[in-house]
């Protein structure tokens, strides 16, 4: 394991949710964990990421019920990344999705995650944290 590559600095135990779990089941396991964002998974597979404002957005707001699948609630257009890359190549990745955490895949599973916070903690990393949290913290569009 070479010590510049996201694999060094992932979360591998991590906490997933499957696309027919309800919006409940997410939100709870996102508050025992404090956490604000799930891989949605299935067979191993990253289907999609259920995110808080997710759950607020497109539940909540419109009056939906917590009952209903995470998969009519999650984002599918899930961008990731390799146990391989570098941890600069991360955090530009990160940036350019605006995105602060990044599922990562090998064969076609799901191997860790890594968040913005991860890669801040890490000095060696500092200038990319830095730079993927300014391109992150400019304000985009909410997706419907």
């Amino acid at each position: 394991m070479n010590n510049n590559t996201v694999e060094s600095i992932m979360t591998t135990n991590v906490a997933t949710v499957s696309p027919n779990q309800t919006v409940q089941e997410a939100a709870q396991l996102m508050s025992q964990k404090n956490i604000g964002a799930l891989p949605v998974v299935e067979n191993g597979q990253v289907k999609g990421m259920i995110t808080d404002r997710d759950i607020t957005l497109r539940t909540t707001a419109q009056g939906k019920h917590a009952s209903i699948p995470v998969s009519q609630v999650m984002s599918t257009n899930v961008v990731t990344g390799a146990p391989n890359m570098s941890v600069q190549e991360a955090a530009s990745v990160m940036a350019q999705h605006q995105i602060r955490r990044l599922p990562i895949v090998e064969n076609n599973q799901l191997r860790g995650i890594v968040a913005l916070g991860d890669i801040a903690t890490n000095h060696a990393y500092d200038e990319a944290a830095e730079q993927a949290l300014t391109n992150i913290s400019e304000p985009s569009q909410p997706q419907a």
